[in-house]
């Protein structure tokens, strides 16, 4: 890769990093959040929920107008919204107190809104330069930075709870609207036909996309949704647990809670640099990575041991990252440029869900005791492993680049516009 293109990817490789934020970021000050606002544990994990909701409903909206006006006009305003959104969440709880929640709430669901707008798009556009080798590595180092931001959010907000619990909203603002400055300043899209389309031959198009690949896409679409469900589950469920059951202090707690999502932002880095050079092992990838998931849960649901947990948990992340970078490849890699942005963002979309249901689910399961709780989230993954064992084809998925890979080789992205063309 040129010099010049890897700040450029850089900066991509913040939009996916701000936007982990916006949960994991919240996870060790539940406890905190409770106590101050006065809040159930459902209630609790709807401040999850409201900001996965909206994001999932909206990203394959978000992903029609990035097909249609470009990945940065819609990029750059959407993180602003995001942090216009944490404003609002900070000054309810700041200037409210007790009556904040619905603020609170609401401040949510704006951020949810701007988040629709934000990672997937970023992997499209990532997906738009490179070519197929070079594409699986760059994802790959996208779904690192997504891991990243998983690792440092628990840490950050467990330090920062410490002085203050509702930091974590003001810095929000303060990181995603400059970045969203940044994006429209400095970032130039390829130069490429966009669709026309109106929204109903968009649904159509992705019925014919569907039609295709239908099969393999939705296997690797649900695989998306239940790896994130069980990943934000599991978080919340030791945002629960860790305090209350094993004692533990909030900084201790935000080191365990980054375990799991350290771990899978470092495979991710090595399952796109595998991939590179071997996209035909694509499929073995995944179901590997499905089974060391499911083993966990296994492992999870025999044993309350607090080591055993923290380094089972360790290892669902090992498997997280073997899966979420190569379903990534698979779904990008599926269609030409001017349909990318439609079906990455249904992919967004499903795996906001999966966010969305995670929380809540495992907490209403916690109430049925630690062993349920866990062989019902072994026995999900399961049977996604399955389904991928037999249905999924990854030369399917694969052979949709045609000559968007060969248009996407030549295009240069820079932080200054091109220089005028002289005119005779």
């Amino acid at each position: 890769m040129k010099r010049s293109l890897r700040a450029s990817v850089a900066l991509l490789g913040a939009v996916p990093f701000m936007m982990v934020l916006g949960n994991s970021m919240l996870f060790p000050i539940f406890p905190r959040m409770q106590d101050a606002l006065g809040l159930s544990g459902l209630q609790t994990s709807l401040v999850v929920t409201s900001f996965s909701v909206p994001a999932g409903l909206l990203i394959p909206f978000a992903g029609y107008l990035s097909d249609r006006f470009g990945r940065k006009p819609i990029m750059a305003p959407a993180l602003v919204i995001f942090g216009i959104g944490a404003l609002i969440a900070g000054f309810s709880v700041s200037f409210l107190g007790s009556a904040a929640y619905p603020g609170l709430i609401a401040g949510r669901i704006i951020q949810g809104t701007g988040a629709a707008g934000m990672a997937q798009l970023a992997m499209a556009l990532t997906a738009d330069i490179f070519r197929s080798g070079e594409r699986a590595q760059v994802l790959g180092w996208l779904e690192a930075a997504n891991g990243l931001g998983k690792v440092v959010s628990p840490i950050a907000g467990a330090a920062v709870g410490l002085i203050l619990w509702l930091l974590p909203f003001y810095i929000f603002a303060a990181l995603s609207i400059p970045l969203g400055i940044a994006l429209w300043l400095w970032v130039r899209e390829p130069r490429a036909e966009r669709s026309k389309a109106g929204f109903g031959t968009y649904v159509a198009g992705l019925r014919t996309v569907f039609a295709r690949k239908g099969v393999s896409l939705s296997v690797l679409l649900l695989s998306g949704a239940v790896v994130m469900f069980v990943l934000f589950g599991t978080l919340f469920y030791l945002s629960e647990v860790l305090e209350k059951r094993y004692g533990m202090a909030e900084l201790t707690s935000g080191f365990i809670l980054a375990l799991p999502v350290a771990a899978l932002s470092a495979t991710s880095l090595l399952t796109g640099g595998y991939l590179r050079r071997h996209q035909g092992y694509a499929k073995t990838v995944v179901i590997a990575g499905l089974v060391v998931v499911a083993a966990v849960m296994v492992v999870n649901a025999f044993f309350t041991d607090r080591w055993v947990l923290f380094s089972a948990i360790f290892f669902m992340g090992v498997g997280g990252g073997f899966v979420l970078p190569t379903l990534t490849l698979l779904i990008t890699s599926s269609t030409a440029l001017k349909e990318r942005g439609m079906v990455t963002s249904l992919y967004g979309g499903v795996r906001f869900f999966g966010v969305a249901l995670g929380p809540p689910t495992f907490g209403w399961l916690m109430h049925s005791g630690h062993g349920p709780l866990f062989w019902s989230a072994a026995g999900l993954i399961g049977l996604t492993t399955g389904l991928n064992l037999v249905l999924m084809d990854p030369k399917v998925m694969l052979g949709g680049q045609g000559k968007a890979d060969a248009q996407s080789d030549r295009y240069v992205i820079a932080f200054r516009p091109p220089r005028p063309r002289p005119t005779s």
